[in-house]
């Protein structure tokens, strides 16, 4: 099945990208999706560690199930203060 990938802020200045399709299993969880990307990109894991995961535009777990045509972003930490 084909999934929607979105990279915002440094997980894009790595991938050099704003978003991609990836075709993955049937039954593949969001924590899959990030050990692919993981295994294809290991200069994201400090920033991986440390994001969230929204799918279709909610928080989810890492073993939340992944459908046909879902968008997935994983929302790093941003900086800032006062």
């Amino acid at each position: 099945m084909k999934i929607r990938v979105r990279y915002f802020a440094s997980l894009r200045e790595i991938v050099g990208q704003n978003e991609e399709w990836l075709t993955v299993d049937d039954n593949a969880t969001v924590a899959a999706v990030r050990a692919l990307l993981l295994e294809r990109e290991p200069r994201l894991q400090p920033v991986m560690d440390r994001s969230v995961n929204a799918l279709n535009r909610r928080y989810v777990s890492p073993e939340t199930l992944l459908h046909e045509g879902d968008e997935l972003v994983f929302i790093p930490p941003t900086g800032g203060g006062c």
